[in-house]
């Protein structure tokens, strides 16, 4: 009996195994990238327009500081003109001359000392 059905039914030769199939990835969708190269260049603008105004600020500085370096340099001057101004006014030979001539006083004749008493502690 098992060699009658055995007979009945052919034997099928074994198919070769076939894989499936790779499910292909879908790449994400493409960004623009101008959106990445926007934002580079407005860093790098902002960086550059923080150096050219750093840049302005020192050069007004220096521009401060000289102007300061010039009057300092007059109001030297100035003082010397003034110190020796007073210190021909000042002059012996002029104050005599003026105490004489204007003045009208003379040179004494003679010359007194007076002595002070110490006062007792």
């Amino acid at each position: 009996m098992a060699t009658a059905a055995a007979r009945a039914e052919p034997r099928r030769a074994p198919r070769p195994r076939v894989e499936p199939r790779p499910v292909p990835r879908r790449r994400p969708a493409a960004r623009p990238r101008v959106a990445g190269n926007v934002v580079w260049i407005v860093v790098v603008a902002t960086l550059l327009a923080g150096i050219v105004a750093l840049n302005v600020a020192v050069l007004r500085l220096n521009m401060q500081a000289e102007e300061l370096e010039a009057e300092r340099a007059q109001l030297t001057a100035r003082r010397d003109t003034l110190e020796a101004d007073l210190s021909r006014a000042a002059a012996a030979g002029r104050v005599e001359a003026i105490a004489v001539n204007r003045i009208g006083l003379a040179e004494p004749a003679e010359t007194t000392y007076v002595r002070l008493a110490r006062a007792k502690e």
